[in-house]
């Protein structure tokens, strides 16, 4: 699925990112919610305004989860099984908003890295956010 050459990419732009894995990730989850009101829901029980104390630490795990998942996408599968436990069976997560939240992220990484975000690791990304959200989803079947 990736090249040697897009797995070190996307290693390098997750290691640049996680000093502000908070700012990234709750950036990431505003437009989420902005643009698909629904995926809310699942939130209902936190302050998600811009800025508070949920919204960022929940942003930054996500991002430390993703950025984990960069060291060795080779082994996303084993490094996510927690995560997949948790929010198929524990949370109850429609599969369908990591796919969501995968595009939303491109986004904040695009406005982000400016013009870092090169088409070729904008490709590298959207592939591998792929493969993440598609790992995350495999509790589901």
């Amino acid at each position: 699925m990736l090249s040697k050459k897009e797995k070190k990419l996307i290693k390098e732009i997750w290691e640049r990112l996680t000093p502000v894995a908070e700012d990234i990730g709750s950036d990431a989850l505003l437009r989420m919610f902005a643009s698909y009101p629904g995926t809310k829901t699942y939130f209902s029980h936190l302050d998600i305004s811009p800025g508070s104390a949920h919204l960022c630490s929940h942003g930054k795990k996500i991002v430390l989860a993703i950025a984990e998942g960069a060291k060795d996408i080779s082994q996303l599968t084993v490094t996510l099984a927690p995560l997949q436990t948790l929010h198929a069976y524990q949370l109850r997560i429609d599969p369908t908003n990591f796919k969501l939240l995968s595009h939303c992220m491109l986004v904040t990484l695009a406005c982000y890295l400016g013009s870092e975000f090169t088409p070729v690791a904008h490709a590298a990304m959207d592939k591998f956010l792929s493969a993440f959200a598609a790992v995350l989803s495999e509790k589901y079947r």
